[in-house]
This record gives structure tokens, C-alpha cells and sequence, in this order.
């Protein structure tokens, strides 16, 4: 078998649109496995073709395209130069050495409609041939083995599994967001459901070295590779946050500091947005999870930019949050203990129930755009690929 059969589904429902979605899909396809031994990838009728190398793996490559989005299942597949059953027979049972189930089924669609067998008496004709050539028997309900075949106009494709791949829509295709990443469980969820949206997701990591460790930024590095694997380009921008949290200690008194660091952390994000091209700001804040994540707080939070910014997790609780993290694979990173920026200069009560008037009669006594301004040109930024092509990190300024 020298082909993978790959098939999405939303896509499928994009009219006009189509092309575009389908054109996207087989560029990032054509990326991420260009190292893996697929000489070509093509758009069928319905469906997407990866030509293999007689020398290609198949772990690796389905490794890979189980994370794909864009992507609903894809097959591991012969090809036959035609759609005649005695030539598609002979070709399945060529492949089938080896195999020895106790029952099997043959499933055909057709996906040019004219035809001259229909669906069901192709599974007749090609399943006949094969129980007579090998003695199986049939069971169309729960078989041990089923045959696929998929009958295009001048070529006929069959396998034997179909992998679950991740849905959703290709990356790149929704345009660019900016994520405030940590190193905990939240953020890398929501990152990866904007990504599973398509969305190009740029990460923005505060960090509160050297007055802490690096801990918190060589696991955003670690989350980060992780969730490339899936858009496979990202970009990583690192910001000293810790000398602007001693500023807002001097000048704020306890209770709204949280709020305080929040509303620095969002202009940041967001004049470090505008500048890549980025739309939205996202968070992976959750209603009620720590004392700033009120709806009071959350309003004074967002006022300080225009730009949307999405919670794809405000609803969920830690619970649903650690599972999703779990089948992402990031939950085990996200778990090693480190010190962040917010664990420094945190106060035991913050307040829950702020207002925009008396936070801004507080923040005037700190010099807000030298701040910002300061914090962004010194941040630093690292672009990360899959398959891996790694630059040096490189200041913004």
C-alpha cells in the first residue's frame, strides 16, 4: 500500500469557499509530512491523496496525521488504475496476505455517481471474490475485517482501518491570534482550541526572571513545541514582568494588584498583537477559578483594549480542563512545579469586586506607556517549526 486517503469533513461544508479550506489543508499536509517519505500530495474528488515512497514508514507518518486539523480520518491504501471489481479484487487480496480474520464485509463508495454498478453490487461482486478466495465469512453488522473501497471515476482506492485524526479546521485558515500563555493547565487548552478553530496562534509568555527561575519559561518552550505539532509554525514572545510587578507593589496597595498586573499584562499582549498582524487576545481564564476571575474583574481586565478578547474556557471546570489537557498531551508538563510571575508579589486577599474608576485612580500613580513601552522592546522572541527548524531568540527592539 503506497497511499494515505485522507478526508475531512467541515471543510466540506464551506461552499464557495471549498477550494481555499482544500488548498490550506494539502499546503500543511504537504509540511508537515515532507520528511516522512510522501512523494505527493493531490485533492481527489472529495478526498486527499499522499503518494508514499516504497521506503516509508507508516508509524511515524500516522503519528503525525492523527494531530492534523483539517483532518477527520485518514486510511492507509492501495490503488487500483480503474474500477473494474475482478481488478479491484485481485489487487485487495494481494494485500490481504497475512490476515486471517474470522469474518469481514466489503464497504464501497462511489464518488463519481455515473457509475454503471451501484454501491451495494460492488460489495457483492468484490466481496464474492474474496470469500471465494478465501473462505471468510460475511457479517455486515460487526465484522473482524472491513474492506473500504472509495471508486473514483478512473481509480478505485481500498484499505483496511481508518484513523480518527483532529477535526476541525486546517491551521491558518481563521487568522492570528495572541495567547497569554503559563505554565499551567488552562492557557495551552485554550490555545489549542483557538488552533483547532484555525487559527494562527501567537504566544505571549510573562515570566519573572531573574528575580525567579527559568522553570516557567523552559516549560512554555516544552508547551509550546507540543502544541507547534499541530499548527506547525509558532511564534514565542518572552516579557520580563517581574521589575514592572515591584513598580505596582510601591505604588498599589494590596488588594488591587492582581487587577493591576492583569491590566499591564493585557496592553502588552496587545501592542505586541498589533504589531504581528494578531486580531483577538486569548486567555484561559476560567468564571470564578481565583479571586481576579470575577466578571467585575474580568470587565476592568478588558477595558484597557479594544482588541476581542476570547475565553474558550470560561465555563469549564478544572476537572474538564485537566482531562482536555491530558489528551493534548501538555497536562504533564504543565503539572512540574515552577515559580511564575503570578505567584510573586501576589497579596493573600485581592479584591473580587473592583471598578474601572477606582483602578485607574491607583494606576496613575505608575507611569503606564513607559511601562508597556519598555516591557515589549525588551521582550524577546523565538520562532518555533514542526517538523523542528529552531532560531536563536532575538529581541523585539
Amino acid at each position: 500500500m503506497h497511499s494515505v486517503i485522507v478526508h475531512y469533513h467541515e471543510i466540506a461544508l464551506k461552499g464557495g469557499n471549498r477550494p481555499w479550506f482544500i488548498a490550506r489543508l494539502v499546503r500543511n499536509l504537504r509540511v508537515l509530512t515532507a520528511d516522512l517519505g510522501v512523494t505527493n500530495v493531490r485533492t481527489l474528488m472529495g478526498r486527499i491523496e499522499l503518494e508514499l515512497d516504497p521506503a516509508a514508514e507508516w508509524e511515524p507518518l500516522r503519528e503525525r496525521l492523527r494531530g492534523v486539523f483539517g483532518v477527520a480520518n485518514f486510511a492507509q491504501a492501495g490503488r487500483v488504475s480503474g474500477v473494474d471489481p475482478d481488478e479491484v479484487a485481485a489487487a485487495v487480496l494481494a494485500d490481504l496476505d497475512g490476515r486471517s480474520p474470522g469474518t469481514f464485509r466489503v464497504s464501497a463508495r462511489r464518488a463519481d455517481k455515473r457509475h454503471p454498478l451501484t454501491s451495494p453490487q460492488i460489495e457483492r461482486e468484490v466481496g464474492g471474490r474474496i470469500k471465494q478466495a478465501k473462505g471468510w465469512a460475511v457479517d455486515l453488522s460487526a465484522p473482524d475485517l472491513t474492506v473500504r473501497l472509495e471508486m473514483l471515476t478512473d481509480e478505485t482506492f481500498y484499505s483496511f482501518s481508518k484513523e480518527r485524526s483532529a477535526g476541525g479546521l486546517p491551521s491558518g485558515v481563521s487568522g492570528r491570534v495572541a495567547c497569554l500563555l503559563s505554565g499551567g493547565i488552562d492557557s495551552p487548552v485554550a490555545a489549542y482550541r483557538m488552533m483547532k478553530r484555525g487559527c494562527r496562534v501567537h504566544f505571549i509568555h510573562f515570566h519573572s526572571y531573574p528575580i525567579l527561575s527559568r522553570v516557567s519559561q523552559d516549560k512554555v518552550c516544552e508547551i509550546v513545541g507540543m502544541l507547534t505539532r499541530s499548527q506547525l509554525r509558532s511564534r514565542l514572545t518572552m516579557v520580563a514582568f517581574g521589575e514592572i510587578q515591584r513598580q505596582v507593589v510601591l505604588a498599589v496597595s494590596p488588594p488591587l494588584r492582581v487587577v493591576i498586573y492583569r491590566r499591564l499584562m493585557l496592553r502588552i499582549a496587545d501592542r505586541l498583537a498589533r504589531e504581528t498582524g494578531a486580531r483577538a487576545l486569548v486567555t484561559g481564564e476560567v468564571i470564578g477559578q481565583v479571586a481576579s476571575q470575577t466578571l467585575e474583574n474580568l470587565a476592568v481586565i478588558d477595558a484597557v483594549t479594544r482588541l476581542p478578547v476570547f475565553r474558550p474556557l470560561i465555563g469549564l471546570d478544572k476537572n474538564e480542563i485537566s482531562d482536555e489537557a491530558q489528551c493534548i498531551g501538555t497536562y504533564p508538563i504543565s503539572i512540574i512545579p515552577d515559580q511564575d510571575c503570578c505567584q510573586l508579589f501576589t497579596p493573600k486577599h485581592p479584591a473580587t469586586r473592583t471598578t474601572v474608576a477606582e483602578v485607574e485612580a491607583k494606576e496613575a500613580g505608575l507611569p503606564i506607556d513607559e511601562i508597556v513601552a519598555r516591557a515589549v522592546a525588551e521582550a524577546s522572541v523565538e520562532h518555533l517549526s514542526f517538523p523542528p527548524k529552531r532560531t536563536e531568540a532575538h529581541s523585539t527592539g
